[in-house]
């Protein structure tokens, strides 16, 4: 049973914000604060009101029980409304959980070729567009900040800037090691490799919350260059920057110089955001028995096998034969299994 007197609490708190935005005599720079909160709130009151309608209409059943004109109405309507419950209470406890402050934030993915070679660059470019063609299947922008070629095709490094509803909520699990295993089409003998590619997915930092002093900074102009080292165009328009206290390296190689410091100002934000995520998660950690969208990129997450057309999330022991549909951008049951999982695991932890 969830704790009638928190969900009191909550309501009143939902309804003292409601009020004050009606009245309309906050300040200014109080507004924005209130409609946030107001905003959080407004779907967990909704759960609440849902499950006391409930409750009331169960009540109201068993009363007409004592009625005999009602009584057989009653006796039809209590199966239904009884069963109805613990649904509602399952939503409402699932809507009492805490939120992830980024969970709405638009999100940059960053995929680098790991062990394996030209293999791995393949890999990251199929990893690339694995994750273009699930923004397109979710109505997200994608817009690719920085890629750059591998020697026989692929990618030595990408990187892409989501936007959309709830993108770093879904996008967060993604975060660590992917392993391939199949024959490269360069293996006359038909072995199968094994290589893999590093996924980061960080989740996008506004200037107030993340202030980078122009001294902590230094900026680098560099020739751009495309593969194989032919330069693009004759100016000197990639940048560079380097975050000094941090020792964080971001390039961005666009033809417009002001636009290049721009995208790496705003991959540089997002990754000393990430790292501060990083460090509080690694306090709590200690605490949490799952690591499930914890963000490490050290962790080997899931394998996708070719031969057999498998992909296994280690993380959560879910295999599915249906890799060609989530290599073509179909990672929704995937990505479904990962929230349930880090759900249930953080339902235990509030609860136990």
């Amino acid at each position: 049973m969830v704790p009638l007197d928190k969900l009191a609490q909550i309501t009143e708190r939902f309804e003292f914000l409601e009020a004050q935005l009606n009245a309309g005599t906050a300040a200014p720079s109080e507004i924005a604060k209130i409609s946030k909160e107001y905003t959080d709130l407004k779907p967990v009151v909704d759960e609440i009101r849902a499950y006391r309608q409930s409750l009331d209409d169960l009540s109201e059943a068993e009363a007409m029980l004592a009625d005999p004109e009602m009584k057989a109405l009653a006796e039809e309507e209590l199966p239904r409304l009884k069963a109805r419950i613990p649904e509602m209470e399952q939503a409402l406890r699932l809507a009492l959980l805490p939120k992830d402050a980024a969970d709405a934030r638009p999100a940059i993915i960053e995929i680098r070729p790991g062990t394996g070679g030209d293999e791995a660059a393949l890999f990251a470019g199929d990893l690339a567009r694995m994750y273009q063609r699930y923004a397109e299947r979710m109505g997200w922008t994608f817009e690719i900040i920085s890629e750059q070629a591998g020697d026989v095709g692929g990618l030595k490094e990408f990187s892409a800037h989501v936007q959309g509803e709830g993108v770093f909520a879904r996008l967060k699990y993604e975060s660590g090691v992917h392993r391939v295993q199949r024959v490269p089409e360069t293996e006359a003998q038909g072995r199968i490799h094994t290589s893999a590619a590093t996924v980061a997915v960080l989740p996008e930092a506004d200037e107030v919350e993340i202030s980078i002093p122009a001294s902590d900074i230094r900026i680098d102009t560099m020739r751009s260059s495309g593969a194989g080292g032919q330069h693009v165009n004759t100016t000197d328009s990639a940048v560079r920057i380097t975050h000094l206290p941090s020792g964080i390296v971001v390039t961005s190689s666009e033809k417009s110089q002001h636009r290049n410091r721009e995208i790496a100002m705003q991959v540089l934000r997002a990754r000393l955001y990430e790292a501060e995520r990083e460090r509080l998660h690694s306090e709590r950690a200690a605490e949490r028995k799952s690591q499930v969208g914890s963000g490490d990129r050290s962790e080997r997450i899931r394998t996708y096998n070719f031969p057999q057309g498998r992909m296994t999330d280690h993380r959560i022991n879910l295999t599915l034969y249906a890799l060609p549909q989530i290599m073509g951008g179909d990672l929704t049951e995937v990505i479904d299994a990962l929230v349930a999982h880090d759900q249930a695991e953080r339902l235990a932890e509030m609860e136990g």
